[in-house]
């Protein structure tokens, strides 16, 4: 039989490992933003200049500190600041809109029967198996249609319809016991009342979890932006950083760092929730 402690210290050391190599490009990330532009330019710039005689290197610590990078990005970028209030006025709608969209639609496809409900479903479980290449063409000439392009809603309405929201918070409704219901309606609850007073706070967790992976999805979408909008002046933070030219290389890396913020910031305060929805959804069914 194999040793409980070797076999569980071996386990500690691959977890800790893959860790250590998933967190050493965000220890150079953040290490560079430290660093002068002229140092960033001397250990990445062949890689920019595409000079094949040498090759780019790199060191976890800057030569000395400095916060020039972060100065710059933060008080002489006025681009950096309406390209992040762009960020928000896009993920926003977008999140508000899948909660008032996918939860009732969850929940009508885990509480109620009605005819073409599993092919239904099976439609919704497709279209979120396809990548947004796919439905590129087609989503282009529907907005085209709908005089849309080259605004916000025509990113905002896509994502607002989104299947992959659904498929989450449907399976933690489904995991809800029907007897509840049946006590609810006993007591005199109409529909409504019972997905608004017991389906929703149950399953809070799945909406959550959701709504979190949404924030993190939608604030760094790149494709969809670019493709959907033309004017500059609307383009979201994810795009900030392909306009970023070799010479603005620290910046670039500050503004790497300050991108991640709000992200990593959502993940630590929704964490709880998202593995609690997490693990119904896996749990559940």
């Amino acid at each position: 039989m194999f040793d409980t402690k070797k076999t569980s210290f071996l386990k500690s050391v691959v977890i800790f490992a893959l860790a250590l190599f998933v967190l050493v490009p965000i220890c150079i990330l953040f290490a560079g933003s430290f660093m002068g532009a002229d140092e960033v330019y001397e250990k990445i710039g062949p890689v920019l200049t595409d000079n094949s005689g040498r090759s780019a290197t790199w060191f976890f610590l800057p030569e000395y500190i400095t916060l020039r990078a972060y100065v710059e990005l933060l008080l002489d970028s006025p681009d950096f600041f309406v390209m992040f209030w762009n960020s928000i006025r896009l993920v926003l709608p977008i999140l508000i809109g899948q909660m008032l969209v996918a939860v009732p639609a969850a929940w009508g496809f885990a509480k109620f029967k009605f005819k073409g409900r599993k092919a239904l479903f099976m439609v919704y479980i497709v279209l979120m198996l396809m990548p947004f290449q796919v439905t590129m063409v087609s989503n282009y000439i529907v907005l085209d249609t709908m005089h849309l392009l080259n605004t916000r809603l025509a990113v905002i309405l896509p994502a607002i319809f989104s299947t992959f929201p659904v498929f989450i918070v449907y399976r933690f409704f489904k995991g809800i016991p029907d007897a509840l219901l049946e006590a609810a309606a006993i007591d005199g609850a109409g529909p409504l009342e019972t997905f608004i007073y017991i389906g929703i706070p149950v399953g809070a967790p799945g909406i959550a979890a959701a709504m979190i992976l949404g924030f993190i999805e939608y604030w760094s979408m790149i494709e969809q932006p670019l493709t959907f909008i033309k004017d500059k002046a609307l383009w979201p933070l994810s795009l900030y950083l392909p306009g970023s030219s070799g010479n603005q290389a620290a910046v670039a890396l500050a503004a790497s760092i300050m991108i991640l913020v709000p992200p990593l910031l959502v993940f630590l305060v929704g964490q709880k929730y998202l593995e609690r929805g997490i693990q119904a959804v896996g749990l559940k069914e």
